[in-house]
């Protein structure tokens, strides 16, 4: 446990780290606190720190940088920060106007994360959307093609295109999609199956008749493939951001190289948050290639239950407080935006 001295210490030279990029000296924390100490005192309480692990000093000659447990105890100390006004607008402009296929809007949550971060940003539809249905309608497109749309509470749409071999009559689907409609309104799409019996209908009768049927099943099919596809969807922007944050460009090779992989980022972000940390720094990310990243992670709910998680990834000398913040308001306005409808 670090006295009040060392805490201000550690805390003025991971903040200014932070903000320069270079290592900092003990006239630089005197000058940048009200501490009411000497250098020659702060120098000695940074030699403690060192060899305590919070600092290390990259050279003889230089001041001290944090280390991974440095920034730790930085990161559990000073909590999120708040957003600026000009980012609250920001944020409330975008989800004002935010609407569309639930992929369109992941993806656009993800490119605004970032632009609002300036580091790459992460977004993972974990499960498929729990939003109950609003409608479903079919709609023809050709003699033997038609276009499913289902649209959800959560203002999101699913499409899907089925081609068939044989023709299809325009009051066929109609019918279909009404009796959809009729059987999902108000339920989660998980409830699809109930809407033909597992065994059909029993012998010489129909769910609505015979052609109706038969389209009746490839239409449930459709939707449930469709479903499935969206049920894990990975979404990754800005990652030209990170570009300058690391010294060795075997590094941000690697690094990107990772971000590419959206089973390793699925994984990633589910590690870190079944171990509830929001904050992963260095080696606390479990992956080897991040080790001088860190990433800031929060769920997205819909009605009550996590549909996601966001995350930003960038260098471990990351502006904790203000990405916390963001990270903290996206996660907020997002559940918020598919809760609502």
């Amino acid at each position: 446990m670090l006295d009040d001295r060392k805490s201000a210490i550690l805390r003025a030279v991971v903040q200014t780290y932070i903000e320069t990029a270079q290592p900092v000296g003990s006239t630089h924390v005197v000058d940048a606190t009200a501490i009411g100490v000497s250098p020659a005192t702060v120098r000695s309480e940074m030699t403690v720190l060192e060899r305590e692990g919070y600092l290390t000093q990259p050279h003889t000659s230089a001041g001290r940088i944090p280390t991974e447990k440095g920034y730790r105890f930085f990161v559990d100390e000073i909590g999120p920060g708040e957003l600026g006004p000009a980012q609250h607008r920001q944020v409330r402009g975008f989800f004002s106007h935010a609407h569309g296929e639930l992929e369109e809007m992941l993806r656009a949550t993800s490119r605004m994360l970032s632009k609002l971060t300036s580091t790459a940003a992460l977004v993972v539809g974990e499960v498929a959307d729990p939003a109950s249905v609003r409608s479903v309608q079919l709609v023809g497109l050709g003699p033997t093609t038609y276009l499913i749309v289902v649209v959800l509470s959560s203002g999101s749409v699913i499409k899907r295109t089925v081609e068939r071999t044989a023709d299809v009559a325009d009051d066929t689907l109609h019918a279909v999609g009404a009796h959809l409609t009729s059987k999902l309104m108000g339920k989660s799409l998980a409830t699809l199956n109930s809407v033909v019996p597992s065994d059909g209908p029993p012998p010489g009768q129909h769910v609505i008749d015979a052609d109706a049927d038969v389209v009746l099943v490839e239409a449930i099919e459709a939707i449930q493939a469709a479903t499935n596809e969206s049920g894990r969807s990975v979404h990754v922007e800005g990652a030209s951001h990170i570009a300058g944050a690391f010294d060795a460009s075997s590094t941000l090779r690697e690094v990107l190289g990772l971000l590419e992989q959206q089973v390793a980022v699925v994984t990633l972000l589910r590690d870190v948050m079944d171990r509830g940390l929001t904050v992963a720094i260095g080696s606390e990310t479990g992956v080897t290639t991040l080790a001088e990243c860190s990433l800031v992670v929060a769920p997205y709910m819909v009605g009550g239950e996590q549909a996601g998680t966001i995350g930003v990834l960038g260098p471990t000398r990351m502006n904790y407080q203000e990405t916390l913040a963001a990270v903290a308001v996206v996660s907020n306005r997002l559940s918020r935006l598919l809760s609502e409808g």
